[in-house]
């Protein structure tokens, strides 16, 4: 698999990710662009759990504000179709809200024995 297409992959839900990492991993050739999109897109797999986690504690105490967190819950998609985009066009560009925060966190580069 190309490290472009690695890249994209990973934006797509939890099993894209693994897939990717996976892909990643074995590949003779790392490349830094399928690196920095792998960080960003565990960095959105993150937000939206913890989003997820939240408005369900909040909806348990205050039903009404249902559609406000509906909404809320949509940024982590909006964010995964901006990294989606990004990675395809080849940069390493942060998404949006986030981005800066989960940029250079995570190294996949690293071999553990």
């Amino acid at each position: 698999m190309k490290q472009k297409t690695i890249a994209v992959v990973a934006y797509i839900t939890l099993i894209g990710w693994i897939i990717s990492y996976l892909e990643f991993k074995k590949s003779k050739e790392k490349s830094a662009l399928a690196n920095y999109h792998l960080g960003q897109s565990l960095g959105i797999i993150i937000t939206a759990i913890l989003l997820s986690i939240l408005s369900s504690i909040i909806l348990a105490v205050i039903p009404s504000l249902g559609f406000v967190f509906y909404l809320i819950l949509l940024v982590p998609f909006i964010l995964m179709l901006l990294g989606i985009v990004t990675a395809n066009n080849g940069l390493e560009k942060p998404v949006p809200l986030i981005g800066k925060v989960f940029e250079r966190k995570f190294n996949f580069n690293s071999r553990t024995i």
